[in-house]
């Protein structure tokens, strides 16, 4: 908000899930360079770093034994074994950007959406991201790399599979365009934003009118 008084707000845990191909990522990343109040969750994992990954910026890197006593202890907001690796979401970093109304972006997929809907509902929105089509999917999902025909199929059906899971989402967007799909997302976080129940500081101003 520009201008007057700026009310104060909880920021929103905005998700962002789509098959690989959709333009998922593009979207997230392009989200993240032009709202500074927008930042990305950042993951913990057991996998050893990759070359240029950095610990405590592109994700906390933690031992299995680490991770398994912070999940225990309850620190996670969701978490997940993928491809013999554990992934999770710290809960005290994601509670404590809310807190300050900043915004935290989560590029998850429908089983994260819905273990974060579960356990923080009321600061959730849920945004599902769709190709133009099956056809147009698969067609950049081949020319993304040169895998073999089987593996092709095999992603086309776990893009099948997570498709299959739109309607569980609060808003759905046909990537048709990229320029056009930013907007519409830009558009639901103004509105999420705007929500009377994330107006905390909306009661005091309102009070403080009433009694000029």
């Amino acid at each position: 908000m520009s201008g007057g008084l700026r009310i104060e707000r909880r920021g929103v845990m905005l998700i962002l899930s789509s098959p690989s191909g959709a333009g998922k990522t593009t979207l997230a990343e392009r989200i993240l360079a032009k709202d500074d109040h927008v930042f990305l969750s950042i993951s913990a994992t057991t996998r050893p770093p990759r070359p240029g990954e950095v610990h405590g910026k592109d994700y906390y890197f933690v031992s299995q034994e680490e991770f398994f006593r912070m999940r225990d202890a309850g620190q996670f907001l969701e978490w997940a074994f993928v491809f013999g690796n554990y992934y999770a979401t710290p809960r005290a970093d994601v509670f404590a950007m809310l807190l300050k109304g900043e915004d935290v972006l989560f590029d998850i997929d429908w089983q994260g959406a819905q273990q974060l809907d579960a356990v923080a509902g009321g600061d959730v929105v849920k945004v599902f991201i769709l190709p133009p089509s099956r056809a147009e999917l698969e067609r950049r999902l081949r020319n993304r790399a040169q895998d073999p025909e089987e593996v092709v199929r095999a992603r086309m059906a776990k893009a099948d599979a997570e498709m299959s899971h739109w309607a569980e989402y609060d808003y759905v967007i046909v990537n048709y365009d990229l320029d056009e799909s930013e907007e519409m997302i830009r558009s639901i976080l103004m509105a999420e934003r705007l929500r009377r129940r994330r107006q905390t500081g909306l009661a005091s101003i309102v009070k403080e009118m009433m009694r000029e």
